[in-house]
């Protein structure tokens, strides 16, 4: 069996905070302001799996309502997300991301954060792929006071003895 999830999550830009997309941190005078470290692509990345594999959403398990969760490292909370996918019987089979923002730029830092993603989740990095694009000034993200992603992922089942839940 196989299964397509898609994430999506957008985060206020401000000063003070650092600029992490996929664990990697890139610099830049503003970061994406969250309850968590605010990674905004490993939070889209955490919503694909959980819908792919319909076990809940990102804000189901690390409510920002509850102080655990505060400064939480995004990547942790990954690995976590994969955990849980992975009891169920699913694995990645591949891993489509958008970044959507003016500054910075993404391309630079591609293949670090492939890198970084693919270590986390236990899959080759040629199984993720990452584009950034801009807004062309329109909306926050065009504006410069957000930074917005999109992920989706296919899984298959790992086992001939999966059994969907009823």
């Amino acid at each position: 069996m196989i299964r397509t999830g898609i994430g999506y999550d957008l985060h206020r830009l401000k000063k003070g905070r650092r600029f992490l997309l996929g664990g990697v941190e890139i610099p830049f005078s503003k970061g994406e302001l969250g309850h968590s470290d605010g990674d905004v692509l490993a939070h889209a990345v955490s919503d694909a799996l959980l819908g792919a594999s319909a076990l809940g959403d990102i804000g189901e398990l690390f409510p920002s309502s509850d102080p655990a969760w505060k400064d939480a490292d995004s990547m942790l909370l990954l690995r976590n997300v994969y955990a849980r996918v992975k009891q169920q019987g699913w694995q990645i089979v591949n891993l489509d991301c958008v970044i959507i923002c003016e500054k910075p730029k993404v391309l630079p830092y591609r293949e670090v954060i492939c890198n970084s993603l693919a270590e986390a989740l236990e899959i080759t990095p040629d199984r993720v792929f990452l584009k950034g694009k801009t807004s062309e000034g329109l909306g926050a993200a065009g504006r410069g006071k957000a930074v917005e992603a999109f992920a989706m992922c296919l899984l298959e089942t790992t086992s001939s003895g999966f059994q969907v839940k009823q």
